[in-house]
């Protein structure tokens, strides 16, 4: 039986992966620049998913702090500045985080700080709301649970995030990226159970205050991707 990954093993997995291997891939699919038919899909859901969780946020941010982790090139931390919220925007990819900030348009310069580093570091203060969109899908449910927990109990309004659905379709995509060369893989998606995600988060939430609220799915070709919402009661 193999061994349990830890968290700074996955991290360390995840960190080579976007800062290194797929910096200038992830570039181009956040930028308008032509793709493949398949990453058109990822695009086209991703920017789906990015809508939702923004749907979610209140549409004046003014006076409220807000946490992008894993904000990668900065588009969802862009549009929370633009309305009015203080932003921080964690990820792990330096090189990711350069582009995010030579995106991000002049008018919102001192709304959004980019931070590289560990999107579960305490140090970064208390929030209004913290959004991760799909930068938990290479944690498996217990893990990204505990950090979801740890993210409500230094946030006083809303923690939205994302995970990997477990379905078939996902699964066959899951299998058919261990065809590719090593070299070339992304770290692996850890489907999740969304009954198993929510008993995990009722278990560690429910009793500081919190309960579950919004869910949504996002499925466009080879991105698959479920949104949750957690509020204060």
């Amino acid at each position: 039986m193999m061994a349990a990954v830890t968290w700074q093993e996955r991290r360390g997995r995840i960190e080579t992966y976007f800062d290194r291997t797929a910096a200038a891939s992830w570039a181009r699919l956040t930028s308008d620049a032509p793709v493949s038919r398949i990453r058109a899909t990822v695009r086209a859901g991703r920017e789906a998913m990015r809508a939702t969780l923004l749907d979610w946020l209140p549409a004046d941010l003014s006076g409220r702090r807000l946490l992008d982790a894993g904000c990668g090139t900065g588009l969802l931390a862009a549009e929370a500045a633009r309305r009015g919220a203080e932003v921080v925007a964690v990820d792990l990819s330096p090189n990711l985080l350069a582009l995010a900030a030579e995106r991000l348009p002049p008018e919102l310069a001192g709304r959004v700080r980019f931070a590289a580093g560990d999107m579960r570091d305490a140090g970064f203060g208390r929030f209004d709301h913290v959004v991760a969109m799909d930068s938990l899908i290479h944690y498996p449910a217990a893990q990204a649970a505990e950090l979801v927990g740890e993210w409500s109990a230094r946030c006083d309004r809303s923690v939205l995030f994302t995970f990997a659905p477990r379905t078939r379709l996902l699964a066959a995509m899951h299998a058919a990226g261990r065809l590719f060369p090593r070299s070339e893989r992304a770290p692996a998606i850890e489907p999740v159970s969304p009954a198993r995600i929510a008993q995990l988060l009722d278990a560690r939430t429910a009793q500081a205050g919190w309960r579950r609220g919004r869910t949504a799915r996002v499925s466009r070709g080879f991105y698959i991707s479920q949104a949750c919402e957690l509020v204060r009661t």
